[in-house]
Formats: structure tokens, C-alpha cells, sequence
């Protein structure tokens, strides 16, 4: 299975997907998504100019290889940039190994290790009223785990909640636009909407909230521990995880579940989180953790420690991630839920899905791979634009985590 071709296709259905395409001599190829949101020509640039002519002639079969080469060999390792582009590669790689054996990719991993994949959707509201009406439709969709954004009195843009009722998607201008962010505000005001959550919906759908890495550590410990009464599933992201010791005082103040790590590229930025048990979930994702190859070492590694998956699953992910995600959440023991930020008609249009969606959970199908592919005359369709995620300011003008 030599490598006779390696590109990058670049589309913009509504949002920017970076989808890598590796071609083999016998005619067979695989697809893996290596997009990077906000910084999509940079993983494109990195691709082209480093990796993908790298690859040519090299076995395919050879993943193992294939990975420490594009990990070690730059000698400047990990990073997003790096580790986004070795996903697509990875990804690709794993879905032209299962093609080639005739198997969907999770029995290619071992297997499943369940029947179905829960899955949490996004309910957004612009106040607690729309907020419960959002659950309350997710409820009647089937979903069982319910991440809960809601507008804040005094905020005019908060974090997951669109305005006007459309899909939430935060790369919303060509350069960054501002927004601003009240930690007190914030804190006085979001276990009001968890009492009204359970007191309209009772105790047992489970619910999730992102804080978006906005708290120090004693303010995330506030908030954990005021949320106790109302059970939450996970309170993800609540401070800034560069430095790692600083869970240790949010785990000292609150048995709230913790979970982190969409933002993680490497076992390393969670090593430490995992070890010490300061999270209950790692939500690195296949496409900015280095893919599959990698995915599983973090997984293990948690399954140690007691620690479960939660991936990050928005639509800054293609749905070539989304397959791909589905396929390892079949496979992986220490599953633990699955992101669902469904992605629009127009998005879909460019690619076909094997994976399946009931009642709040997903099955990812039985076609050879993946079971994900691009449609490259559709894609041509819609060319990149570049689109930019927002920075946040304090009150007093100070720039702060967005």
C-alpha cells in the first residue's frame, strides 16, 4: 500500500474544514479532518509545504511509523498546529487501513465495547425562560446529557449563546471581534439557572456546563461547589489549564465532576490531571490530539486512574472528525459521553455519513473506514474565509480568556 498521493482540501460550507486525503497505489484512499479553528491555513501551510510530500512512497499500512515520523522528525514537536496536521494524516491512515481489511474502522481498534454512544447536545438561551425551552427541546430530541448556556443580566454576549435564535457558531467575523465579561455577574447568577433547570426538568437528565476557561481557581471552587445541589454531570473548563497543579484547589472545595481538554494537543498537557485524579474527564479530541494513534495512549493512560472520555465534538470539527470520533467512542472501554453540536444542511452537503443518529445517541455504522467521505466537486464550491473566533475584556478594558 505505497503512498502514490497526499493533498489538502479546503472548504468552506458555512465554516472552514481542512480534510487531508491520502491515495494509495492500488487506488484505495482515506480521508482525516485536520482543521484547526481560526487558524486553518496555518495547518494547511504545514501540511503542504512539510508533511504530505514527506509521505509519498512510504507504505501506508505503516501507521505507527507514519506517526513518530511526522511527531519526532520535525524535532519541533507537538503544539496545535503540528498535532492538527498529524490528526488528518493519522485519521486518514486508519481509515484506509480498515477500507483495506474490509472492516469498519472500530473493529479495526479491537472492536465495540458498547451498543450505542450517548451524546450531549448544546441548549442556549439569551435568558433563563429561553434557556429552559431549549432544554426542553433537546429533552423531546431524546438527548439525555444537556450541556446549559444561558445569557448573563448585564453581559451582552456570553460564551454558546447565539443571538436571534440561530445556531450558535463563535467564528462570527473576518478579524477578531470584542466582547467583555463580568466573573462577579457571571457567579451570581448561573446556579440561579441550574434551580430552575431541575426544578422544571426534576433530577434525571444529566447536565453539563463550560465555563470557557474564565475563573480563577478559587472562583471555579466557589462555583463547583454551589452547583452541588443540582448534580451536574461536569463543569468543563473552568480555569485555564497551562498550569495544572491549580486543580488541586478546585477538587479540595467540590465534589462537582471536572473535565477538561478540548484544547489539549498532546498525553503530556493532561498527564498530570489524569495521574492526581483532579479531573473525571479528558475531552481531547481525534483531531487535535494527534488522532486515533494517540487518543488511544490518552485513554488508556486515564483508564488507570479511574478518568473517562467526553470529546470534543462541536462543528469547528468536520463531520470526517465526527466518524472518526464515533468509531473510537464504539471502541474505547472507559467511554464516558460524546459532544454533539450538530452541523447545518449546507455543511452536510459536502460530505456522506455513515454514522446514525436516535434519540440521543449515535451509532457510527458499518462501512468499511470511517465511513465519512468528501465530495470534492461540492467542496470546490465553497472556497475558504477566513473567519475569526473572538477575545474577551473585563469590565475595566483588561484582555482576559474568551
Amino acid at each position: 500500500m505505497k503512498i502514490t498521493d497526499a493533498k489538502v482540501i479546503l472548504t468552506c460550507p458555512g465554516r472552514n474544514f481542512v480534510t487531508v486525503k491520502i491515495t494509495t497505489e492500488d487506488g484505495l484512499y482515506g480521508i482525516g479532518d485536520a482543521t484547526l479553528n481560526g487558524r486553518e491555513k496555518s495547518v494547511v501551510s504545514y501540511l503542504e509545504d512539510y508533511v504530505l510530500p514527506a509521505l509519498i512512497g512510504r507504505d501506508a499500512q505503516r501507521i505507527e511509523d507514519i506517526w513518530q515520523f511526522v511527531y519526532r522528525g520535525p524535532y519541533w514537536r507537538r503544539g496545535p498546529v503540528g498535532m492538527t496536521a498529524l490528526a488528518g494524516v493519522d485519521v486518514a491512515l486508519w481509515d484506509l487501513k480498515a477500507k483495506a481489511a474490509n472492516m469498519p474502522l472500530y473493529q479495526l481498534l479491537g472492536g465495540r465495547s458498547r451498543d450505542r454512544i450517548m451524546t450531549y447536545t448544546h441548549a442556549n438561551g439569551e435568558d433563563i425562560e429561553a434557556t429552559l425551552a431549549a432544554v426542553e427541546k433537546a429533552r423531546k430530541q431524546g438527548y439525555q446529557a444537556i450541556r446549559v448556556q444561558c445569557g448573563i443580566p448585564g453581559i451582552d454576549k456570553i460564551y454558546g449563546v447565539p443571538k436571534g435564535g440561530k445556531a450558535y457558531e463563535p467564528a462570527d467575523a473576518d478579524l477578531p471581534s470584542e466582547e467583555s465579561w463580568s466573573t462577579h455577574k457571571y457567579l451570581n447568577f448561573i446556579p440561579r439557572v441550574f434551580e430552575e433547570i431541575r426544578r422544571e426538568f426534576g433530577p434525571d437528565l444529566h447536565l453539563l456546563h463550560d465555563v470557557h476557561h474564565r475563573l480563577t481557581p478559587i472562583e471555579a471552587a466557589r462555583l463547583g461547589k454551589e452547583l452541588e445541589p443540582y448534580h451536574l454531570f461536569w463543569l468543563e473548563d473552568a480555569v485555564p489549564a497551562e498550569n495544572q497543579d491549580v486543580f488541586k484547589l478546585i477538587r479540595q472545595h467540590t465534589t462537582t465532576p471536572l473535565a477538561v481538554g478540548e484544547i489539549f494537543n498532546s498525553i503530556h498537557d493532561c498527564r498530570e490531571l489524569i495521574q492526581n485524579q483532579l479531573i473525571d474527564y479528558i475531552r481531547t479530541s481525534v483531531v487535535h490530539a494527534g488522532g486515533i494513534t494517540q487518543m488511544r495512549r490518552i485513554a488508556d493512560f486515564a483508564s488507570l486512574w479511574g478518568v473517562r472520555t467526553g470529546s470534543h465534538g462541536a462543528t469547528d470539527l468536520s463531520p470526517v472528525c465526527m466518524g472518526a470520533a464515533l468509531h473510537f467512542d464504539y471502541w474505547v472501554p472507559n467511554f464516558g459521553v460524546q459532544e454533539h453540536m450538530p452541523h447545518s444542511e449546507l455543511m452536510e452537503s459536502v460530505f456522506t455519513r455513515a454514522y446514525q443518529f436516535e434519540d440521543g445517541f449515535f451509532t457510527p455504522g458499518e462501512t468499511p473506514g470511517h465511513g465519512v467521505d468528501i465530495d470534492e466537486v461540492e467542496a470546490a464550491k465553497y472556497p475558504y474565509k477566513r473567519a475569526s473566533l473572538p477575545v474577551n475584556r473585563l469590565e475595566d478594558g483588561t484582555l482576559w480568556h474568551w
